[in-house]
């Protein structure tokens, strides 16, 4: 049997372009894809997406305590929400409330709307309607009698460790019957139970009834 070469380059030609259509169909997608890998930013490790800061758990009413050295609450932070971050270790709470405590000495309750709690558990941040109060206490043997206290500003931070609170928003100080206000700030010691307004402060003092004194 004679091989015409003109008819088998014929017959190649004609399947060539037949299947030219898939070849280049085959080709764009190469590209399509090399490009798509090329612009793609490579996929985070599991390590990498852990450390996002995005929530690990959250518990409803939750409460965290921490004891001094006598095995004595020395605070108390209770929550509506409480949202804890894995990255950072901190702390998101709704409808925060700490209580501090001294030994003879009435606690002290610091709330707001919102707060932030670092991942050292060393700064409470109170953030919207935050205030401090402190309720009246009968003189003792040892203390001379307090009058309520209530001190009021859209944020407070509360430095743990110093047994510290202060702010450097505008504060109102209601302290028995006397009201005081002032722009710059304030600071109010636990130990002591001391409050400190900062820059120019205006108010009213009044004298408690002598049955309070």
């Amino acid at each position: 049997m004679q091989v015409n070469p003109r008819k088998i380059k014929l017959g190649i030609g004609r399947m060539l372009l037949r299947l030219m259509p898939l070849i280049l169909m085959g080709v764009l997608t190469l590209v399509t894809f090399w490009l798509v890998q090329k612009n793609t930013p490579p996929e985070k490790s599991t390590i990498e997406r852990v450390r996002l800061h995005e929530p690990d758990y959250t518990i409803t009413n939750g409460a965290l305590s921490a004891l001094n050295e006598l095995g004595l609450t020395k605070y108390r932070i209770l929550g509506n929400k409480v949202i804890h971050y894995d990255d950072d270790a901190s702390i998101d709470i709704l409808a925060p409330r700490m209580r501090l405590f001294q030994l003879d000495k009435p606690p002290v309750t610091v709330k707001s709307d919102t707060g932030h709690l670092d991942g050292d558990l060393t700064i409470l941040d109170l953030i919207d309607n935050a205030s401090i109060f402190r309720p009246a206490q009968a003189a003792t043997a040892t203390q001379a009698a307090t009058l309520r206290m209530l001190a009021s500003s859209t944020y407070f931070k509360v430095l743990i460790n110093d047994d510290i609170i202060e702010t450097n928003r505008p504060i109102t100080l209601e302290q028995g019957m006397s009201t005081m206000h002032s722009n710059e700030g304030g600071k109010f010691n636990n130990i002591e139970q001391s409050m400190m307004l900062l820059g120019q402060v205006k108010g009213r003092i009044e004298r408690a009834p002598r049955r309070a004194q």
